[in-house]
């Protein structure tokens, strides 16, 4: 049984998930590239190949949009452009805590210190930071956005342990990725915990595997 004085978390899809109206924002790109329209945010999304590159949103966005113009004939439209639009188009701040949340942060406060590490970039981070009200609760925040390796690289981890002035082998990191979470996380020696998303865990293998938020207080407690 592993026993932590520590706990981490990613930030998107693990504490918090969009509130906004993605179907609005997604017409609002066209508008702005002077295009008319074509397909829809599922059809955008389905046609994205792999987990987001936080290196390269718009040009990971810009495929699945070529992906989507050329099964809809629509050589005409510029799909870095529209990709570009589509990121300047959504409200970074239109979020919400996901369930569990507040009571799994409280859960690891009783531990020690907590933090945040997350792959974006301070510029589009903070905000969702700030609208959540999460800074003052929290001891450190490190965006791997703006380091020269993300996660799964096992800089940023290191980052934030040195923030937090823990041990790798008593922090726990939990995240919804197992390409970057828990591979990052188990790179650098810490524990992972996985909010899985489905049942293939992709031939990884998390310490603990979390149906919701809530069930990380049981894990704490062990």
């Amino acid at each position: 049984m592993m026993t932590f004085d520590s706990v981490v978390f990613d930030l998107d899809n693990t504490l918090c998930r969009r509130t906004g109206d993605v179907d609005a924002a997604y017409r609002r790109a066209f508008d702005r590239v002077g295009a008319d329209p074509f397909g829809a945010p599922e059809k955008l999304w389905a046609a994205l190949d792999g987990p987001p590159d936080p290196g390269d949103r718009t040009g990971y966005l810009g495929a699945g949009f070529a992906r989507v113009a050329a099964r809809h004939g629509r050589s005409d439209v510029d799909p870095i452009a529209v990709a570009a639009a589509l990121l300047d188009e959504i409200d970074n701040a239109e979020v919400e805590l996901l369930p569990g949340a507040e009571r799994a942060l409280d859960a690891a406060r009783a531990l020690g210190p907590i933090g945040i590490l997350t792959n974006g970039p301070e510029r589009r981070q903070r905000v969702k930071i700030e609208a959540l009200g999460l800074e003052p609760t929290v001891d450190a925040i490190v965006y791997a956005g703006d380091l020269p390796r993300r996660k799964p690289h096992v800089d940023p981890f290191e980052a934030i342990l040195t923030d937090l002035e823990v041990a790798a082998d008593r922090t726990l990191y939990v995240g919804d990725s197992l390409a970057y979470d828990v591979a990052g996380a188990h790179n650098a020696g810490l524990g992972a915990a996985w909010l899985r998303q489905d049942d293939d865990n992709g031939g990884y293998d998390p310490d603990y595997v979390l149906d919701s938020l809530i069930d990380l207080t049981d894990v704490l407690a062990e």
